[in-house]
């Protein structure tokens, strides 16, 4: 009932993990010379849908066999696999997108780690910091793209690029419109994996330099080359502004895709500020609101995103100008963000908005007050209670009861009118 008696080794992530120095993720593993019947007979319980994939009797991991793949329609899922027991680790290495998750390591009777098997050159691509596709076939999958996009968003800030042949690969891919095959949860999927990355910049700058974000996100890559005044934004190109705010949004919130998504798309208004107007973008806040609601049903983005989202892009010039307002006005975008029935949702606007605000060149490291006077306001706001209210008050009163207990808790703890 074990994996005892057969090929085993460990392969893609973890191999490449380990030898990069980074903690221990998932681990995959590779069965060479088996049949699923084989398999199953020794306790593996099968769980692969498009192609042989057990799940160990004990330890729960994944094992799959060993297998081969042929192109033979369109988009991501125009593969026949093949994965008989005559397939070798080779072949099954030469299928995959990147030499560097292209790395097996042998493992023992006992499962102890023996020696690498890296057919396609991982581990020299590895101490290059080269992010390289392992062949021609590589164009067949139009998620590889995206994939490509992802990894640089991790390894990046590590110091790897892709090499030039793979670029211009994915550049090829990119102009022959296959990416519109993929389907809108695998782009969530990947972007989401993207967002909760070190460098999401990376993910954007990839696609963008081989032309593929026109074709995924076309709102964020309308955002390139749309000017900003130097004085409010020394980056003075948009489609940079938000790479370095996505960045920021990873730095104060690391892991967090759901502020990270606010951040992306906060400024997506900014793409449709008539030229006549530039680098001016009046009312860009209100205008970037219906074509982020388009980006969130294009790609059947959580409900949860899309409304945080919508509040930031929306209100993020009402926080960054909080000194400004009146305490009537500040519960007034308490209640617009929902932040009374969702606390929780204040504090969230507060990190997009102080994300917005450093993701600029050169202002990296400038304290945020806004954020920090947002979260006393709503704390105050959010302490008055029905219950402190004047008895007998009845219907729209007590609405109109608590609002105004809340400006005076509000005023009291800001020192606002």
């Amino acid at each position: 009932m074990s994996e005892a008696g057969m090929e085993v080794y460990l392969v893609g992530g973890a191999v490449r993990d380990a030898l990069l120095g980074l903690p221990a993720g998932d681990r995959d593993y590779v069965v060479v010379g088996q049949t699923p019947e084989a398999m199953e007979a020794a306790g593996f319980r099968a769980v692969g849908r498009d192609f042989p994939v057990f799940l160990h009797p004990r330890t729960g991991e994944e094992y799959a066999l060993a297998r081969t793949e042929r192109k033979s329609g369109r988009g991501y899922r125009g593969f026949v696999v093949d994965a008989d027991p005559s397939v070798t680790l080779e072949d099954d290495l030469q299928r995959r997108d990147f030499t560097i998750n292209a790395i097996a390591q042998a493992l023992g009777a006992d499962g102890a780690p023996g020696a690498l098997v890296d057919p396609c050159g991982g581990v020299r691509d590895l101490d290059a910091r080269v992010l390289r596709h392992v062949g021609p076939a590589f164009v067949e999958d139009p998620l590889r793209v995206l994939r490509a996009a992802r990894f640089m968003a991790r390894f990046a800030p590590l110091g790897f690029t892709v090499a030039p042949e793979t670029l211009e690969l994915m550049r090829d891919m990119a102009a022959s419109g296959e990416l519109a095959e993929l389907v809108p949860e695998r782009v969530w999927q990947e972007l989401r994996r993207a967002l909760t990355s070190a460098a999401p910049s990376a993910f954007l700058r990839t696609l963008h330099d081989c032309g593929a974000l026109c074709a995924v996100l076309p709102e964020i890559d309308a955002l390139y080359g749309v000017p900003q005044r130097a004085e409010y934004h020394p980056e003075v190109d948009t489609g940079v502004h938000v790479e370095l705010v996505c960045d920021m949004a990873a730095r104060l919130a690391p892991g967090d895709d759901l502020i990270g998504f606010a951040a992306l798309t906060h400024d997506l208004g900014k793409a449709l500020t008539p030229e006549d107007v530039l680098p001016k973008h009046i009312g860009h806040e209100r205008a970037g609101v219906a074509p982020l609601r388009g980006l969130c049903a294009r790609l059947r983005v959580p409900v949860e995103h899309r409304e945080l989202a919508i509040a930031a892009c929306r209100e993020h010039l009402n926080v960054h100008r909080f000194d400004e307002l009146r305490a009537k006005s500040v519960v007034e975008l308490i209640q617009r963000c929902d932040g009374f029935r969702r606390p929780e949702r204040i504090a969230q606007i507060a990190l997009v908005c102080e994300a917005d605000k450093r993701g600029r060149t050169g202002l990296q490291d400038v304290p945020y007050a806004p954020g920090p006077a947002l979260r006393v306001a709503h704390a105050a706001a959010c302490a008055v209670r029905a219950s402190d209210l004047p008895p007998g008050l009845e219907g729209p009163a007590i609405g109109e009861a608590l609002r105004r207990a809340r400006v005076r808790a509000v005023a009291e703890a800001t020192g606002k009118h």
